[in-house]
């Protein structure tokens, strides 16, 4: 029978990513352990936070320069790139996806804080996450009108009215936040004024006076601690205020769109990871397979292979050029599909009580149909990539473009900002 596709050597893989993907591999399982229990109860996290993999993944999304000996020692002799980054997803993910989300780490936040902050502002992020117990937060996605800039009601307003150059009251709310309920520290976009250029990010510590975070009842991918957030007239110090060492045309959503760039990749290396998981499940116990059932599990192997390929390459065509946000549209779209054709059909072989009988396999298909809603569904992909190929004077121009900097998203928020690291 065809090998798993995550054991089979890839070409772009060096020795380096390789001894990353080992070490991903080894801290894995303790994932899988805690699965069933973070899913049934996911706000109690007390006895989990010692796990080796949280540790691993947390090391690899702080900078070298923000790491402490513990973390140093985590990631000593491996590389600290994207692709190695997505690697470690991969494998952590392929323990399983939804505890991997449930560990306290840097996450999408963390994407913006080193894409819009000046050092003292990273330097204040990383510390509070580098704690082991301090979970981050992104707050983009508003209720009535997604991740659209030119809809955002949340809101930074001068906390003097006389003094425009002073501090800020933020007011609004967010909703699919990643660890919004739990979150220590994170960032929220507001607008600051009505021009294009005028959506900004802000670091929030919390507790913070009118701030409130409320988990959602979530059914897929529950360790996140997807949320929803409101704030009124929360305090923000004008130094906080992300990107104010830059242009002002790189101070806002471009940082925002940047961020997702890479969370699409992440979300890919997920859902790949995840179908490999329900196929390593499912081979491990249905034994000796039917003509047919053989067949299934070599073509989910032979797609899990050319889906992790597709990940590797796009994590270093976004590492070496950010604004290829088609490429990382194009991953999401395809490990996404991958992941929902596994686990609608590989559980089958197992018989008709398969989900009832195997509970990590009910919930691999709940978890598989929260990645569908991560970072963009499969339609706005597609419509990112339709209008990336009508740029292209391949076809004519559509009439109604995708707002936001090529990320539209319905009223109702369809898209929920990662868990991941969110």
């Amino acid at each position: 029978m065809t090998a798993l596709a995550l054991d089979a050597e890839d070409p772009v893989l060096d020795a380096a990513h390789r001894r990353m993907r080992a070490r991903a591999r080894e801290v894995a399982p303790a994932l899988r352990e805690a699965a069933l229990a973070i899913d049934a109860d996911p706000a109690r996290m007390d006895g989990h936070l010692d796990n080796p993999a949280f540790r691993l993944f947390r090391a690899m999304g702080i900078p070298e320069r923000f790491q402490d000996e513990r973390y140093r020692a985590e990631v000593k002799g491996l590389p600290r790139d994207f692709l190695a980054q997505m690697i470690c997803s991969m494998e952590l993910a392929r323990g399983d996806a939804g505890a991997m989300f449930a560990g306290p780490a840097p996450a999408l936040a963390g994407v913006v804080v080193r894409t819009l902050g000046d050092e003292r502002q990273q330097a204040a992020f990383y510390e509070r996450v580098a704690d082991g117990v301090t979970w981050a937060f992104c707050a983009i996605t508003e209720p009535q009108a997604g991740s659209d800039a030119t809809r955002m009601q949340t809101a930074l307003t001068p906390a003097d009215p006389a003094d425009r150059s002073g501090d800020l009251l933020l007011s609004g709310a967010k909703k699919y936040v990643g660890n919004g309920s739990r979150g220590g520290v994170g960032v929220v976009f507001a607008q600051t004024g009505t021009s294009p250029l005028s959506v900004r990010a802000a670091l929030l510590e919390l507790p913070a006076p009118g701030a409130h975070g409320e988990a959602l009842d979530m059914i897929g991918l529950r360790g996140a601690r997807i949320s929803e957030m409101t704030f009124h007239e929360v305090p923000i110090a004008r130094d906080r205020l992300l990107g104010g060492h830059l242009p002002a045309t790189r101070r806002g959503m471009w940082g925002a769109v940047t961020a997702f760039y890479g969370a699409r990749v992440q979300i890919s290396a997920t859902a790949v990871g995840l179908a490999a998981a329900v196929y390593d499940y499912v081979r491990a116990e249905r034994g000796t397979p039917a003509p047919a059932e053989r067949r299934a599990l070599e073509t989910a192997a032979l797609r899990i292979a050319a889906a992790a390929r597709l990940v590797h390459r796009t994590a270093l065509l976004v590492e070496a050029d950010q604004g290829r946000g088609d490429a990382s549209a194009l991953c999401k779209l395809e490990a996404v599909r991958l992941v929902g054709d596994v686990t609608r059909r590989l559980p089958a072989l197992l018989g008709r009580g398969a989900l009832l009988d195997h509970p990590l396999l009910e919930k691999w298909v709940r978890d598989a149909a929260a990645l569908e809603l991560m970072e963009g569904t499969g339609d706005i992909q597609r419509l990112r990539l339709a209008q990336d190929f009508a740029r292209s004077g391949a076809v004519p121009a559509a009439s109604d473009p995708v707002p936001a900097g090529g990320d539209p998203v319905p009223a109702g928020g369809d898209v929920v900002p990662a868990g991941e690291g969110g």
